[in-house]
């Protein structure tokens, strides 16, 4: 059992994304062997369900413990350019982990593809979506997708709709999430009809109607992590980023909807 701690403010920075933090082992840390460390890791909002359980096989198999930071990959390379206490980042993309070994923010070497994410168009409405054709008609007023500037699956949500010749018919009516975890929330609660959202956040249920949208439709979402500077001396992560290609996560990144780590 993972526990949820109160959502907390990241490091000071100037950004206004809020990180909601999960901590393995809790108090049980003073159980932990001598040798046990501790990293603190910046993970795309889309990989959280997915992370919680990496994490806690990970604290099993390891003793050490991680700690998450959630948001969108733009909000989370700003916060960490900007001195954020992290170790590693996961990504959405593998635009912005490059961007951090570049910048002299990441380990030279370090980088890899961690998951190549899907997209989904998801309604909770049953009869909604049967297809592409769903957004050709007027049965919703409102659709989601996650900010496309700092949030690369809401990049890919434009990409498909202008690859369905759509985005300019139907720009007026999208509403944009901070990331894909608020998009997913605007549809949960049913703020906006249907929207574009991570397929790893609706592969472990059948409610709604949903259609996978289909590779050729954008660009590979190839969601890279990267050894921060500040946490190459820290044992649990790298050691983490170990276990992120491993085996037991491939088995939850599958049952989440992703393709397999590099």
């Amino acid at each position: 059992m993972i526990p949820l701690l109160s959502a907390a403010q990241p490091p000071k920075t100037s950004t206004s994304g809020t990180a909601l933090f999960f901590v393995l082992g809790g108090l049980l840390l003073t159980a932990f062997p001598a040798g046990a460390a501790m990293a603190t890791i910046a993970v795309a909002a889309n990989f959280r369900d997915a992370a919680g359980e990496i994490g806690a096989a990970f604290q099993s198999s390891t003793g050490h413990t991680v700690r998450f930071s959630f948001g969108s990959t733009g909000q989370l390379f700003v916060q960490i350019a900007q001195g954020a206490p992290f170790d590693a980042f996961l990504a959405a993309d593998s635009e912005r982990a490059a961007k951090t070994i570049a910048e002299g923010l990441g380990v030279s070497g370090s980088r890899f593809t961690y998951a190549r994410g899907r997209i989904a168009l998801f309604s909770i409405d049953d009869q909604l979506v049967a297809g592409p054709e769903t957004l050709e008609g007027r049965g919703f007023s409102k659709l989601a997708i996650a900010e496309p500037a700092s949030a690369p699956y809401g990049a890919a949500a434009v990409q498909a709709l202008q690859a369905l010749a759509l985005f300019a018919r139907l720009k007026d009516r999208i509403v944009r999430g901070l990331n894909v975890a608020q998009t997913y929330q605007f549809v949960h609660t049913g703020n906006a009809d249907l929207g574009f959202v991570a397929l790893s956040q609706i592969a472990r249920h059948s409610d709604g109607s949903r259609w996978i949208v289909p590779k050729r439709l954008h660009e590979p979402i190839a969601q890279d992590a990267v050894l921060l500077k500040r946490g190459q001396s820290n044992e649990a992560a790298r050691e983490f980023l170990e276990f992120l290609q491993g085996d037991q996560s491939d088995v939850v990144r599958q049952k989440y909807g992703y393709g397999a780590a590099d």
